[in-house]
């Protein structure tokens, strides 16, 4: 109990509670003065009237006349309980209902407050009345009062009804309260557990949603995207780990292999020179290898997005398409290249020079003759790259699997390559919120990579940096 009173959630109830609670009977105790008072005015209006009535009659029928009529209101078993005295100038009662000149208390001008006896069997009871005074001609005086009893018994009705309404809303805020914090509680208990699970190493633990599509089942679903996220960066780093040590064994052994057998062969200055030159070749080989792993965590990691600027993607694909046309010519394909006249992105040109290399790089290297396209236009909101080609092309349960790091298939293992060039333009992509996927071309392989474009008046007020060369694949 201690440990849930210590909460957020206890404390934000408890301010609403306050809040609420202050609400309720600020309203309560501005309906009952309001009451009070309408019953206090109704009062002094109806004596008002009284008064103005007899004024009225005395200005008529003069004193005889007045005394008559009070004497008629004032008679016992009249059903008016309006309080009735008229006195001489010496205080001595005339006519009326009240037996003395009251000990009375000033309320204002004109009308005073005294206690009033009624006898109820044996027992007397004293009771408040309100009167308003007037002076008559030759200093008679005329009182003309009502008991307050009525207007007390209702004053305490109220008070009564509206003290057994601030109890039952108080307790109901209290509830309320109660059973907000606890489902507050459990939502965020049930964040707790699974965070723990994960902590202690279960990664295929997800934060429960039920549903309902409130905060807390949007940020549940957050942080089920983050989780599946972290577990697909977990499993490609296991992958990657598994594959670093599968596929650079082989050139690490091979590289030994030459240098101690070299060692123990008959001292040979062109031998050496020979499997010197070899060696720079398999290390070339790794460190290229490594290059691209390191151009696939920069570009998944974001860590240049400080230095990007708007760059114009028709024109970096036309650079590239430019760097690769001596190669297709020496294969004798044909490169074609087709692009609008600009195409503004906002991103790194290095890491998009090197991905559109990338593809064109893949193109011509497993396309032995016919075609291939180099294609960059605008579609929608998007500049769309396709990169088609003739060649053997990829079964469609395998295009989806090439894109992971190292994967190369079987078809592809006497071409040069690592298996990380498609890894790297995924990767690129996703840094600029786009996508990669693959295609059929019948016949070939058609690569597509979507990038969001930039306004025109944005693209228009950023300063472009110069132009650099088209990177070498990976």
């Amino acid at each position: 109990m201690w440990r849930y009173l210590k909460t957020n959630a206890v404390r934000l109830a408890a301010l609403y509670f306050a809040l609420f609670a202050t609400s309720v009977l600020t309203v309560l105790v501005f309906i009952y003065f309001s009451t009070a008072d309408f019953a206090q005015r109704q009062t002094e209006a109806t004596l008002d009237a009284e008064s103005r009535g007899l004024a009225e009659q005395y200005q008529e029928r003069g004193l005889a006349g007045l005394i008559d009529i009070i004497g008629d209101r004032s008679a016992p078993g009249h059903p008016d309980h309006t309080l009735y005295l008229i006195t001489d100038p010496l205080l001595h009662p005339l006519a009326g209902n009240l037996s003395h000149w009251p000990k009375a208390t000033p309320i204002r001008p004109g009308w005073i407050e005294f206690p009033v006896e009624e006898r109820h069997g044996d027992v007397n009871e004293t009771h408040t009345a309100m009167a308003s005074v007037f002076v008559l001609p030759g200093g008679y005086r005329l009182l003309v009062g009502r008991d307050l009893r009525d207007a007390a018994t209702f004053r305490s009705r109220i008070t009564h009804t509206l003290g057994w309404s601030a109890l039952l809303t108080l307790a109901l805020g209290i509830v309320g309260g109660l059973l907000m914090t606890r489902n507050m509680l459990q939502r965020v208990e049930a964040v707790n557990r699974t965070s723990e699970r994960i902590i202690h190493g279960d990664l295929s633990q997800r934060v429960p949603v039920s549903g309902s599509g409130d905060e807390f089942d949007q940020l549940a679903a957050n942080l089920n995207a983050m989780l599946d996220q972290i577990e697909r960066l977990m499993l490609g780093m296991r992958q990657v780990t598994d594959n670093i040590a599968h596929d650079l064994r082989t050139p690490l052994s091979r590289l030994r292999a030459r240098v101690e057998v070299t060692l123990l062969e008959k001292p040979d200055a062109q031998r050496y020179a020979e499997a010197l030159r070899e060696t720079i070749a398999e290390a070339d080989g790794l460190l290229v290898t490594f290059n691209a792993l390191l151009s696939i965590a920069e570009a998944e990691a974001g860590s240049r997005r400080d230095a990007w600027s708007v760059v114009d993607l028709a024109e970096i694909a036309r650079a590239v398409a430019e760097l690769y046309e001596p190669v297709a010519d020496d294969k004798g394909i044909a490169l074609t290249v087709a692009t609008d006249a600009a195409l503004p992105v906002r991103g790194d040109r290095h890491l998009l020079s090197q991905a559109l290399a990338n593809l064109l790089d893949n193109a011509l290297k497993y396309t032995a003759e016919g075609k291939v396209s180099l294609l960059a236009r605008q579609a929608g909101e998007v500049a769309r790259v396709e990169v088609a080609d003739t060649g053997p092309g990829i079964p469609a349960d395998r295009r989806e699997a090439v894109f992971d790091r190292f994967v190369r298939l079987e078809g592809s293992r006497s071409t040069p390559g690592n298996g990380l060039g498609l890894s790297l333009v995924r990767a690129v992509a996703r840094l600029h919120a786009g996508a990669c996927w693959l295609e059929d071309n019948e016949p070939g392989l058609k690569a597509v990579m979507t990038l969001p474009l930039v306004r025109a008046d944005r693209a228009a007020r950023s300063a472009e940096g110069r132009p650099a060369a088209a990177a070498a694949p990976v």
